[in-house]
């Protein structure tokens, strides 16, 4: 209405005015017909967006409450049992009608077992510091260690190679008997100095629980008696113990 005299554009006005706003010169010839009839205001949003696409699924979804929860512990099973897609339990959970829970079991605790963590919260109290203000421990003589098996390799491994790279051969003697190996890791408290810096990373290692032994015979790989790094296949009380007095 700015650019027009007596309600005429110039030439090249409706080319411009197309160009500015992004859309077609159709769109903006039936405006501009549309407002010379209607007045300097139009509407010109699309008569159509309101009614189009597809339209939402309706799920009721209290209906969960009646379904066992073994029947609800992934997003296919909950969707079976709601006789719905599983994309529509996902959207779902985008949108915040459904959320998901981690349930992890608890033990279940005697008396005996909670008057024992309660003897051990107070055995970790400062003897000095009782009984007026006690404090714990500042157990920077305590170090924590724990076990753990790993299998030696898998039986299917993936690997990202270039394209004039060879493919990696895998042997094993038996692929459904994997070796093992134990690992014992083993940790502290850290340290740090008066400016708060860290002296000490709480890590003290990890030993793995193998031996070295000779080899009883030569074949293609080595000759007989080179030092051969065996997993150790039981490791019981005694063993952990040798390996605490004298490595760790």
């Amino acid at each position: 209405m700015e650019k027009s005299s007596e309600r005429k554009l110039k030439r090249g006005e409706t080319r411009a005015v197309a160009s500015r706003f992004s859309v077609s010169i159709r769109t903006v010839q039936r405006i501009w017909k549309q407002g010379k009839n209607d007045g300097p205001y139009v509407d010109v949003s699309h008569k159509l967006i309101k009614n189009c696409g597809r339209k939402r699924i309706q799920l009721d979804v209290d209906r969960m409450r009646e379904i066992p929860l073994s029947k609800r512990t992934s997003m296919r099973d909950l969707s079976c049992a709601l006789d719905v897609s599983a994309s529509t339990i996902h959207r779902r959970v985008k949108l915040g009608d459904i959320r998901k829970h981690s349930s992890a079991i608890k033990p279940s605790l005697t008396e005996e077992h909670k008057r024992a963590r309660l003897r051990f919260c107070l055995s970790m109290l400062e003897s000095s510091s009782l009984p007026h203000n006690p404090i714990f421990s500042e157990m920077y003589n305590i170090i924590h260690i724990d076990e753990k098996w790993f299998n030696m390799t898998k039986k299917n491994e993936e690997y990202y190679l270039l394209p004039d790279e060879e493919d990696p051969e895998r042997n094993c003697s038996s692929k459904n008997f994997i070796g093992k190996v134990m690992f014992l890791a083993t940790i502290a408290r850290p340290r740090f100095d008066a400016q708060r810096n860290e002296v000490f990373s709480r890590k003290i290692g990890i030993f793995p629980f193998v031996t070295l032994e000779p080899a009883k015979r030569s074949s293609k790989n080595r000759v007989a008696g080179t030092l051969e790094t065996k997993p150790m296949t039981s490791v019981t009380r005694e063993i952990i113990k040798q390996f605490m007095l004298k490595q760790v």
